[in-house]
């Protein structure tokens, strides 16, 4: 078992493109983090380099205290799992497990304790004869994941292991991934591109954007206290809400969005003295859909003028799609970075607000929606870095 040291690593290729740019992690033995990030953002260009299946350019890998730069993948002895399941169609669920350890030439009663160990962890003991044609995709999955964890491997990486099944076994296999990795206690690292994947599964997880590091956290930090705009943005379903705005200062000190003025007072100020010292700026304002559930009359003071245009029904809560009376802000996460929205037909923002099911709203009503100065979100519009 071994931890995984991740320090200062770049990769860069013959045409000059930068995968990876000075990138460090490290992972504790045990501890299972996530890699995500939007497609192109060098995530499985790093979990390769761990794996020794790609030239690191500069900057170390360690596995424990021994360097692994110049180790091949077998030397450095890693299990991975990837997309694609990549079983023999002619070989039974017990020769795929096995396979690797056929290789190695494990002795046959070993081989066989070894193979029959991992079945039972996955519950794959049924299905030891049968061929992968016969198999459904969690179970293909399963036996891949077979495969890799019967080496008793130093380090387990996997590269988007999930997305080739559906929503549900999804769901599900999340689950049976984690039990899995706690059950043999290796340090693993995780690849995906979904971020609901990546909360729900990592110790911690490490946000990637243009080869380069936002933020490396635990999932309730990434979501509660983004670092910049860019995590603020991709982190959380649905997205948070963005909009340009500034801080003035008239009969006190206030946030306008559009023609409207949320109050910010003495307390919220001294409680956070680093938005104070942008009055008289602008800002970018991010808001969660969930603190935008109190709806209620136009012009109450500190709400949002909004118009409903649409209501996603979703049993226990209502995904309510508003326009609101201010700019907006997007933010581009596979093609160019963070730049301002054009506004809406006819003006305005959109926005999306999670509210209880029994709240009843329709399309087309205008409502006020009550905005809580301690739940909004303020970033540097230049540097795009979170403030306070």
């Amino acid at each position: 078992m071994a931890s995984i040291t991740i320090d200062g690593v770049t990769k860069r290729y013959a045409n000059g493109v930068v995968a990876v740019d000075d990138l460090s992690l490290a992972i504790e033995d045990g501890e299972f983090v996530v890699l995500v990030g939007p497609s192109g953002c060098g995530k499985t260009t790093t979990l390769r380099m761990v794996a020794g299946l790609e030239e690191v350019s500069s900057g170390t890998i360690r596995f424990g205290d021994r360097v692994v730069n110049d180790l091949s993948p077998k030397e450095r002895d890693v299990a991975m799992v990837f997309q694609n399941y990549a079983l023999y169609p002619h070989m039974t669920v017990e020769e795929n497990i096995g396979f690797a350890l056929k290789l190695a030439k494990v002795p046959s009663g070993e081989r066989e304790r070894r193979v029959r160990e991992a079945a039972h962890v996955l519950g794959l003991e049924p299905l030891l004869d049968r061929k992968p044609s016969q198999l459904s995709g969690g179970q293909r999955q399963r036996v891949a994941m077979g495969r890799a964890i019967v080496r008793e491997p130093n380090v387990f990486l996997m590269d988007e292991p999930l997305s080739n099944l559906d929503a549900k076994l999804r769901v599900q296999m999340r689950a049976e991934v984690l039990r899995i990795q706690r059950r043999i206690g290796v340090a693993a690292l995780y690849v995906t591109h979904d971020q609901v994947e990546a909360m729900t599964m990592g110790d911690r997880v490490a946000v990637l954007h243009r080869g380069q590091l936002q933020q490396y956290a635990d999932p309730q930090t990434l979501y509660q206290r983004p670092a910049n705009l860019f995590v603020a943005g991709f982190i959380g379903s649905p997205a948070m809400n963005l909009f340009q705005g500034s801080l003035v200062r008239d009969d006190g000190v206030a946030l306008m969005l559009g023609s409207q003025r949320i109050g910010l007072d003495e307390r919220f100020l001294a409680a956070h003295p680093a938005i104070a010292a942008h009055v008289g700026g602008a800002v970018i304002v991010g808001v969660r859909p969930d603190a935008l559930g109190r709806f209620g009359s136009v012009g109450e003071p500190n709400s949002l003028a909004a118009t409903v245009e649409l209501v996603e029904e979703l049993g226990n809560e209502q995904l309510v799609h508003v326009r609101v009376d201010a700019t907006p802000y997007r933010l581009e996460v596979d093609e160019e970075d963070l730049e301002p929205a054009a506004g809406l037909v006819g003006g305005g923002a959109e926005a999306i607000a999670r509210i209880d099911a029994d709240q009843s709203v329709k399309s087309g009503q205008q409502v006020g929606i009550g905005i809580d100065p301690e739940r909004l979100y303020f970033f540097d519009p230049a540097s795009a870095a979170a403030i306070g």
